[in-house]
């Protein structure tokens, strides 16, 4: 699946040794193909809504705040349902249920049937789908690679995501230009159905986890993924640090779109350009990871990269028009997805050696939930700001605020992982083969 050799994607043989596992290799090539069918199809929604749909700038902001927020509160039961249940049998299910409700639109489509409601309803099932998705994978993770590896493996992660990110949406536009949007959100269905077939080829035992409580899913249990990280001195540190972070950062970028495409004159290309290209940083960040780990430790590293990927966003405040003001974007892009690069394996590693083992889907499922209702809070607060203040203000304070947020990444490293829960059965078979 991969001619990548021992060192990984990310460069990071330094860390763990050996290989990785023919599980994690499946689980690491469902991964690639689930993330370049979704930077394929990147923006194909609010493409339908605004050239299928004739729908206008209010109805399409909806149906993206609608589909991040809906869709985090309905994926909340599911966190503490999925943790007593075998993972790979829900990951599973969850690529299916993003299969068939993204082929829903083309076939209405063809039909003449689509609506906007139905947009709206997709894509409240994909968030759910999606951060449940999520959840189970990273316990998953836990459960096939030893702890040495866990770095590297989530440094192969990192650089998966930043190539599609990086030739994902050019290759998306000019699928879309040849063929409209429709089509793009079938490859992306299509990518489901085979990451589905990849995590059922990852073979093995996975025994049934054991519920430790007695009775069934209680209302309480809904909150104990956020009780669990907001009790611990090492994630909550880390959980409301990248939160705030990725909220504001992601809150800016229908800001950016609208200073540069709008105000500034740029043209779709050269957006589209300026956001691409410096992808590049994040494969590069994803390979140093491991290195920089096996020479200054984990915590140096997560601080010192926490603390650089916030002095960057600030710069795009003060984007000009013209080849000077892309060059501006891009620089300042490349800096800040170079330092994502690098802090997000180490954080995802940081995050799982911390969490017990039979509660890693609850935390990791209240993980996501959070980000995405505080990404959509902040994204609406913005927009608001932006029309009170203008939106390069908006872009400036935004960029300020986040200069603050070191404040509130860990001061030292955690004294120890927590122990893991006695385990009800044997371990799950793994595979010796190369990834």
């Amino acid at each position: 699946m991969s001619g990548v050799t021992e060192s990984g994607a990310d460069g990071s043989d330094v860390v763990g040794g050996g290989s990785l596992g023919r599980g994690f290799g499946w689980l690491w090539a469902a991964y690639a193909v689930s993330a370049f069918g979704t930077r394929l199809a990147f923006d194909a929604f609010p493409l339908i809504a605004v050239l299928v749909l004739d729908a206008g700038p209010a109805r399409v902001a909806a149906l993206a705040a609608a589909g991040l927020a809906v869709g985090a509160v309905v994926a909340v039961p599911l966190g503490p349902w999925v943790e007593f249940r075998r993972k790979r049998p829900v990951m599973v299910a969850m690529d299916l249920v993003r299969c068939a409700v993204l082929l829903s639109v083309p076939l209405a489509y063809a039909f003449g049937t689509l609506g906007f409601a139905q947009l709206l309803v997709v894509s409240v099932v994909v968030a759910a789908a999606d951060i449940t998705f999520r959840a189970a994978a990273g316990s998953c993770l836990k459960a096939l690679v030893r702890p040495p590896d866990l770095l590297r493996a989530n440094g192969r992660f990192e650089s998966t995501t930043w190539t599609a990110a990086m030739l994902g949406p050019p290759v998306g536009g000019a699928a879309v230009g040849l063929f409209g949007p429709v089509v793009t959100v079938a490859v992306d269905a299509v990518s489901y159905l085979l990451s589905a077939l990849g995590i059922r080829a990852i073979g093995g035992v996975e025994p049934r986890p054991r519920r430790t409580e007695a009775g069934r899913l209680r209302a309480g249990d809904l909150l104990d993924g956020w009780r669990y990280v907001l009790a611990s001195p090492g994630l909550r540190p880390l959980f409301l640090n990248t939160v705030l972070v990725n909220g504001l950062i992601m809150a800016t970028t229908p800001l950016l779109a609208v200073l540069m495409l709008g105000d500034l004159g740029f043209a779709p290309w050269q957006y589209s350009l300026a956001f691409a290209v410096p992808c590049v940083g994040g494969l590069v960040g994803s390979r140093l990871a491991g290195p920089l780990v096996a020479r200054f430790g984990e915590h140096r590293v997560l601080v010192t990269s926490g603390v650089l990927r916030v002095c960057w966003p600030v710069g795009l405040a003060f984007v000009g028009p013209g080849a000077a003001g892309l060059v501006l974007v891009m620089a300042v892009e490349f800096g800040l997805i170079t330092s994502v690069g690098v802090y997000n394996p180490v954080y995802a590693t940081r995050r799982l050696e911390l969490t017990s083992a039979d509660r890693v889907v609850r935390t990791l499922s209240a993980w996501t939930v959070g980000g995405k209702l505080t990404t959509a809070a902040l994204t609406a607060v913005w927009g608001l700001l932006a029309g009170l203040t203008g939106t390069r203000t908006a872009v400036a304070l935004a960029g300020a605020l986040l200069l603050t947020t070191p404040l509130l990444l860990p001061r030292r490293a955690p004294a120890q992982a927590p122990a893991p829960a006695p385990a009800p059965a044997p371990a799950p078979v793994r595979s010796t083969g190369d990834a």
